[in-house]
């Protein structure tokens, strides 16, 4: 969406006609989790109006509301405003999001949002044509069109979202059909049967949009076409519902079928060129037939139709369209060049240029075609003459030449007419830049909601609709790219045994979904493979190793370590590969496959054999990611010293100055990380250490609980490698970074098995960091169950060999944890004395999270003690400190633990505050354990303050988890629950 006229640089825009986005100046904004979005929705919809927190419960839950949705919708609003008014004031008002009695509202200009503009726009459309200007009435009604990016807020949740989503969307539908009527009463009528014909597929009843087909067909001279609409549609309807055709319908085919004169009549003529003279010769009409089942890409079609019709001055329009092969380049080209023939009288030429081919078509018979269907009796000799015959030729007349699959720029130029007045287009798999002056248009696949059209339009819109989930599971796996799409549609088309399910079930399998994609002479990998062809070696060759890695995108110092060239050769290679359009680079410095052709890479791979090429590729990725996860890990968890690593790197790695940049690496980065793990797991030895060490570094800074079954299940594909088997340093390393991770989650039995074997595959002899770590994770998980007297022993162990190592961090550390295992065993007073010389050792070293670790340490400690007050200062500290260094799931449990101590202390009202806010961090992160912990503490904050309804809800959904994680914080749990409530007690929540 693109918002005219003139807007300050700090402008706040919103754009809901489509993806739900926003920007101040040209700057997108972050708008959060799509429960946040949902909000924003409501607010902005809202149109300046107050919506009552009520109804914004309501409207993102329904009837599943949460006990704590009001405080999770506060977070969402005091994160919005965050992003809406970065630079205010703490104790400022707001100004744009602002509370409005018992709810809020969004202030901002009537402009700053794409729906308002839009009903301007219609408005001002309805207003011109009543005053009888209908050309201005119907470019009115495209250019409100045009603010549209797709369908209404997709993924935002909740009744009200999906409400609105129905009523945009038939919003749409009625504005794009009064444009179509619009059109037809200019004399437009040949313009619109493309569009008409794709919304009557869509939307099959109604008879609206198939009464306005029938007109522009019969008004195009295809009345054949026109009655065989109303014929179709009468049969829908019979079958359907069991009616006739409505009064509208039934008059226009009756109209039709009578003759009347009146049809043909518009209320005002298109603009078009002044007419030529007749020409003696018969212009030629050389496009291909256009296909009827044209799908979407109105947004491109349309800037087509414009670019090629405002041709002024001196010089001949070229249009360049480049994409992949497969991506729908000739089929769009010859849609819109027969869209455009009214603009072009003189006449249309094509010539397919074979580009793709091992036999490119020669410029000079290409002419000599074109001479002899302009009239010309004979052709002369030379290139050069016949370049200038045909310009001559083309110097008096309109025509549109269609120049399809292209070459290179040198193949083309003899072809371009001289002046004005002639358009060119241009398909070709490369983007033709050299050519001066050309409009150059990027052909992307088509969106979801166009590749399930064009998919519907092939296979029968009963057979998707009934379904659609399996339906875009199939256009998904073709990637959207309308040839695979084809293909899939036209071979379920003809197996009408086959359900769509079927056929997603057999493209699921990536291993074989290329051959699954070829019907007669249709095949993806046979039309890929063309583009791979022209490829010189070198650039084969990356094209072939980018692959290795089954990640989203390759930053460049990725594509640098896998072609293993200097940067700027790597730069340039990769942007090669763009310019063949067999790489995609939406982001500076950022390089991805298609889907396809990843596999069509992949593919490659594994014909040419060359595994040597390919370990020593991936082998110099995972040395960088090696060498640069340490280094973040040395920024974000800074230690004394770090655990042995298997894998020596050769790379420096990138270096990162502080805490955020270190993280925005792991996020930006976190696929690229694990796409090459993931790679190397089942690889030799040499590949699968360095693997290993980067898996280890992850389960240690990475906290997103999405990737926490990816990443085990590659740590199991490394175990269950041979040559890790029989490796016990790799092995040992495995077993302690799976039973760290489920430590973090809270399974203690399987973390408690994994820690267990990856210290009996360590040298009991020997102190080593990864012995110490691993021994004091066992440690923290056998105190979690309660079961301190087995911990202290492993706490010991660990804390000797952080002395006989010299590691004064990690015994700051584990003074802190062994506190905890005092407290099980009731030793208060040594337990307050250790995690006080944590908390001492800590400050005097400089290390903040250290610091922050000890201090959360110190406060359970107390608050278990029986000194509430002094706890709930050192939590507060840790909290703070943890928020300063990104680390949200120890934010959760700092004011988790702080509500327990303000609870303890009597503070109520505090106590709920700190566990709802803990709890809204936890469910964003999906933190289980801590969800538990925040529910405990709210639920009992609430039976406090006189909510027992809410308050029982909360420890039953305490109760729930800490039952499954099998932490012995449910029993008191259920004994509070008892206590308090006789009656017998709801079944948890889903």
């Amino acid at each position: 969406m693109e918002l005219q006229g003139t807007r300050s640089a700090e402008a706040l825009r919103f754009q809901v006609l489509g993806p739900v986005q926003a920007w101040r100046g040209d700057a997108p904004l972050a708008l959060g989790s799509p429960q946040q979005q949902a909000v924003l929705v409501a607010l902005l919809l809202g149109e300046g109006r107050p919506v009552t927190t009520d109804d914004l419960v309501d409207g993102i839950w329904g009837d599943r509301t949460p006990p704590q949705a009001v405080a999770a919708l506060r977070t969402y609003i005091s994160r919005l405003r965050s992003v809406l008014e970065p630079n205010r004031e703490v104790r400022k008002p707001a100004e744009v999001l602002v509370s409005v009695s018992d709810g809020y509202a969004l202030r901002i200009p009537t402009e700053a949002m794409d729906l308002t503009v839009f009903e301007q726009r219609v408005a001002e459309a309805a207003n011109a044509r009543a005053d009888g200007a209908f050309r201005s009435a119907h470019d009115g009604l495209v250019s409100a069109l045009d603010l549209w990016s797709g369908r209404p807020l997709p993924g935002v949740p909740g009744p009200y979202a999906e409400s609105q989503r129905n009523r945009l969307t038939e919003r749409r539908l009625t504005v794009a059909e009064e444009r179509c009527a619009m059109a037809l009463e200019i004399g437009l009528h040949a313009d619109v049967v493309s569009e008409l014909n794709s919304l009557s597929t869509a939307h099959p009843l109604r008879e609206r949009l198939r009464e306005l087909l029938m007109l522009a067909l019969y008004r195009s001279g295809r009345q054949a076409e026109s009655l065989g609409v109303y014929a179709d549609t009468r049969k829908l309807l019979i079958d359907e519902l069991g009616v006739e055709p409505g009064t509208g319908l039934s008059a226009m085919h009756a109209r039709i079928l009578a003759g009347d004169p009146e049809l043909m009549a518009v209320l005002a003529a298109p603009a078009r060129a002044a007419a030529e003279e007749p020409s003696a010769f018969v212009p030629p009409a050389q496009l291909p037939a256009d296909v009827s089942d044209f799908s979407g890409r109105s947004k491109v079609v349309n800037e087509l139709r414009d670019v090629l019709r405002a041709g002024s001055g001196q010089a001949v329009v070229v249009t360049s369209l480049a994409g992949i092969g497969g991506v729908g380049k000739t089929t769009l080209a010859v849609h819109v060049a027969h869209s455009l023939r009214p603009d072009f009288p003189d006449g249309q030429l094509y010539v397919d240029l074979r580009g793709a081919g091992a036999s490119p078509a020669d410029p000079a018979v290409v002419l000599g075609d074109f001479l002899h269907a302009l009239g010309s009796p004979e052709a002369p000799d030379s290139l050069d003459q016949r370049a200038a015959l045909y310009r001559s030729l083309l110097a008096d007349k309109r025509m549109l030449i269609l120049l399809d699959n292209a070459r290179d720029a040198q193949q083309l130029r003899p072809l371009i007419p001289g002046v004005s007045g002639n358009a060119v287009m241009v398909t070709s798999r490369s983007r033709l830049a050299e050519i001066p002056g050309a409009h150059l248009v990027d052909i992307e696949e088509l969106t979801p909601d166009e590749a399930l059209a064009l998919f519907s339009a092939i296979v029968g819109i009963e057979r998707v609709a009934a379904e659609p989930e399996a339906a875009l599971q199939v256009v998904t796996s073709c990637g959207f790219l309308p040839l695979a799409v084809r293909i899939a549609a036209a071979r379920l088309a003809s197996r009408p045994r086959w359900s769509v399910s079927d056929l997603a079930r057999r493209l699921a399998d990536q291993r074989n979904r290329l051959q699954e994609l070829q019907l007669g002479n249709l095949a993806v990998e046979t039309t890929l493979g063309l583009g791979y062809a022209q490829l010189q070696p070198e650039e084969a060759r990356a094209f072939r190793l980018l692959a290795l890695v089954d990640s989203p995108d390759l930053p460049l110092a990725a594509v640098t370590a896998l072609l293993g060239i200097p940067e700027q050769e790597a730069e340039d290679l990769a942007e090669a590969l763009v310019e063949a359009n067999m790489l995609e680079c939406f982001t500076p410095g950022r390089y991805r496959y298609h889907d396809l052709l990843r596999l069509y890479a992949q593919l490659q791979n594994a014909k040419t054999a060359d595994s040597d090429d390919q370990e020593a590729a991936l082998l110099r990725l995972l040395d960088l990611l090696h060498a640069t996860m340490r280094n973040a890990e040395q920024v974000l968890e800074p230690d004394d010293i770090s655990v042995e690593p298997l894998h020596v790197a050769q790379s420096s790695g990138l270096t990162f100055s502080d805490t955020v940049t270190a993280r925005e690496w792991l996020r930006s980065e976190v696929a690229v990380v694990l796409g090459a793990v993931e790679a190397a797991a089942s690889a030799p030895l040499d590949l699968v250490q360095p693997s290993v060490d980067i898996l280890q570094s992850m389960t240690s800074v990475v906290e997103d609980p999405s990737l926490a079954s990816r990443i085990r299940s590659v740590l199991h594909a490394a175990a269950a490698n041979p040559a890790a088997r029989n490796h016990a340093a790799a092995l040992a390393r495995v077993h302690y970074a799976l039973g760290h991770m489920h430590q973090v989650a809270a399974e203690l039995a399987e973390a408690e098995e994994a820690l267990a074997a990856s210290l009996a595959l360590q040298p009991a002899d020997r102190a080593t960091m990864l012995r110490l770590a691993t021994a004091n994770a066992l440690a923290i998980v056998l105190t979690m169950a309660g079961r301190s007297a087995e911990a202290l022993p492993f706490y010991q162990q660990a804390h000797a060999m952080s002395r006989q190592l010299g590691a004064p961090i990690s015994e700051a550390r584990l003074l802190a944890n062994m506190a905890r295992a005092y407290v099980g065993l009731d030793r208060h007073e040594e337990a307050v004395e250790s995690a006080r010389a944590a908390v001492t050792a800590a400050r005097s070293s400089g290390n903040v999270p250290c610091l922050a670790d000890t201090l959360y340490q110190l406060g359970v400690v107390l608050r278990s003690t029986g000194e509430p007050g002094e706890a709930a200062v050192h939590l507060r500290e840790a909290h703070q400190l943890y928020r300063t260094q990104q680390h949200p799931i120890w934010e959760g449990y700092s004011l988790a633990r702080l509500a327990a101590c303000l609870l303890a202390d009597g503070q109520f009202a505090g106590a709920a505050e700190a566990a709802e806010e803990s709890l809204s961090i936890a469910q964003e992160i999906e933190a289980a354990y801590c969800q538990g912990m925040a529910n405990a503490a709210l639920g009992e904050a609430l039976l406090e303050l006189g909510q027992p309804s809410r308050g029982l809800a909360c420890l039953q959904e305490a109760l729930t988890v800490f039952t499954r994680l099998g932490v012995p914080e449910a029993q008191p749990v259920q004994d509070l629950i008892d206590s308090r409530h006789t009656e017998p007690s709801p079944p948890p929540a889903p």
